[in-house]
């Protein structure tokens, strides 16, 4: 029973720090997550997005069409199949990801403690 006990603070010291971070830089914790993840790599298709935020193919869409409608992410063809459809950081997304600070939003200590101090 304690290890569910620490399971249920974790989640709402996730879910308190969405809401900040949210309130901070307009975006979801999920968008955060995904742009940090498209940061990483030139482009991902939605099934490789969806496997590295740990989102259902549903909810990967759901994060995808926000974030396209924000400006953060561009659609690109595959080169090989055009139906093959991959997706990438613009200009804006990238802005944004360069200034959100986690510290800034505010991180609770019970995540604080999982987190190196030169995280950002």
């Amino acid at each position: 029973m304690e290890i569910l006990c620490k399971i249920r603070d974790l989640q709402r010291a996730v879910n308190q720090f969405e809401t900040s971070f949210e309130r901070c830089y307009g975006i979801s914790l999920n968008e955060g997550m995904a742009l940090c993840s498209l940061s990483k790599q030139e482009r991902l298709c939605t099934g490789e997005l969806g496997e590295q935020l740990g989102l259902t193919p549903s909810n990967t869409s759901k994060v995808i069409r926000s974030m396209e409608g924000k400006g953060l992410i561009e659609r690109e063809l595959g080169e090989r199949d055009h139906r093959q459809m991959y997706f990438l950081l613009t200009e804006t997304g990238r802005t944004l990801l360069g200034k959100a600070c986690c510290r800034k939003a505010g991180i609770p200590d019970v995540l604080a403690k999982y987190i190196d101090a030169n995280d950002q």
